[in-house]
């Protein structure tokens, strides 16, 4: 009788000292994986810690991490990164997009120690290494899920237990917070080289355009433009010609931003090109065309508006490819528009433009605008509009191109309020002197 009891009590110690055993080791492990994780900023490293550590702890041949990002508040999560450490050269069998559903729906702890024959998955195709056993467990972060962790296969014959389960919860409860900080990290990482390259994007375009009005004698000439974003789409030049005169343009491409840029610098370099070859207005505005669309995708357009003025007789010649109308402000007159010429740049490979010619009076100032000017909103939805625009120009009789290019750009901001500058603002101004 005494050594049965001393029989249970030996096993009753053994089995204590297990327990106390696994326990120790469970709580190296968390130690390690929480020191381990903590002391990195990458995602990558993180991750791959995590996983690194839940292989050789559990004894499994393949762990992942799967992160979910919410890009649209009405949009399903998506996987977005997935690392796995394998024992073997084998590939990976994946369950992704199986287990992500069912997490996104039950954001609870999963074991399956038989999944070939478990209803809640479908296992298709081959794998150099079939999947018999899987657990996961949520990353939960403030009642969010943000992913999980996944282990697959038992290295030995036992199933993953309730401790296993309990113990990878506690993983994943620490590593949420760790891989949340590391991936803010990384976007705030990302943010600011994207920041540094805007910046010298903008350097590099604000360089594109001119530095300074060109001096014509008996002219007073401003041009300004106002990006939307860090760069944008607009631009005017200033070219001086071959026989004196002075070739000027404005052009404003579909879009905002990066492309926008891009594909101003494109045109601007194209159409200078042509004005160097000593082409009619007519035909670099042809060519360009045809140029543009050979090299752009076929929703890509320009609206373009390009003049010659020749300071000799006063005349300006022009060409204006679907751009807003430029205004001629005539002394005691009414305002006449500048529309001749034909089509956006890029919307056909071939189209015959025109040209025209306008003669500019002393005391005569002729506007050229892009759209972000009469198109800005105010908080009411009212749109500034061209009649904004002339009484501008009418008010400041006696001010300076350089001023009344300025004053527009106030009213407008005026105008808008508090309203964010919703498209790139441009101007050119060319004003004869009394």
């Amino acid at each position: 009788m005494a050594d049965n009891k001393d029989k249970r009590g030996i096993k009753e110690l053994k089995a204590e000292n297990e327990r106390l055993k696994n326990a120790i080791e469970e709580l190296a492990t968390l130690n390690d994986i929480a020191t381990t994780i903590s002391s990195t900023f990458s995602l990558n490293e993180v991750i791959g810690r995590i996983v690194k550590k839940c292989v050789r702890h559990f004894s499994v041949s393949q762990c992942t991490v799967t992160l979910l990002q919410e890009s649209d508040p009405d949009a399903a999560l998506k996987t977005f990164i997935r690392r796995a450490d394998i024992s073997g050269e084998v590939n990976p069998c994946r369950l992704d997009s199986q287990l992500t559903g069912w997490m996104l729906k039950n954001k609870k702890p999963l074991i399956s120690n038989d999944i070939r024959n478990d209803d809640r998955f479908k296992i298709t195709g081959i794998c150099e290494q079939p999947i018999h056993s899987l657990l996961s467990v949520p990353l939960v972060l403030k009642g969010r899920l943000i992913g999980s962790i996944n282990l697959f296969n038992k290295k030995s014959e036992e199933n993953f237990s309730e401790q296993s389960k309990k113990l990878l919860s506690i993983i994943a409860t620490q590593s949420a917070q760790v891989i949340e900080n590391a991936r803010l990290f990384n976007e705030e990482k990302t943010l600011k080289i994207m920041r540094e390259e805007m910046k010298l994007a903008y350097n590099i375009q604000m360089d594109l355009l001119p530095k300074k009005a060109p001096e014509v004698e008996g002219y007073d000439i401003s041009g300004k433009s106002i990006p939307a974003k860090a760069v944008g789409g607009d631009y005017f030049d200033f070219i001086p010609a071959r026989d004196n005169g002075l070739v000027f343009c404005l052009g404003d491409v579909v879009g905002k931003g990066m492309p926008a840029a891009l594909l101003m610098a494109n045109i601007q370099a194209t159409l200078r090109g042509q004005i160097e070859n000593e082409l009619s207005l007519q035909k670099s505005m042809q060519r360009s065309n045809s140029l543009l669309f050979r090299s752009t995708n076929e929703d890509k357009f320009i609206t373009l508006f390009l003049g010659k003025l020749d300071n000799n007789t006063h005349e300006i010649k022009y060409c204006n490819a679907g751009h807003n109308y430029p205004i001629l402000f005539k002394r005691g007159e009414k305002s006449a528009t500048l529309g001749t010429g034909g089509l956006v740049l890029g919307a056909l490979e071939e189209f015959s433009y025109k040209e025209d010619a306008v003669i500019i009076e002393r005391g005569d100032t002729l506007l050229i605008f892009s759209d972000g000017i009469t198109e800005a909103f105010n908080e009411e939805g009212e749109q500034f509009g061209e009649t904004r625009l002339e009484e501008v120009v009418r008010g400041c009789p006696d001010c300076s191109a350089s001023e009344i290019v300025d004053e527009i750009i106030s009213s407008v901001r005026r105008f808008a309020g508090k309203m964010e500058q919703s498209d790139d603002m441009t101007l050119m101004m060319i004003k004869r002197k009394e």
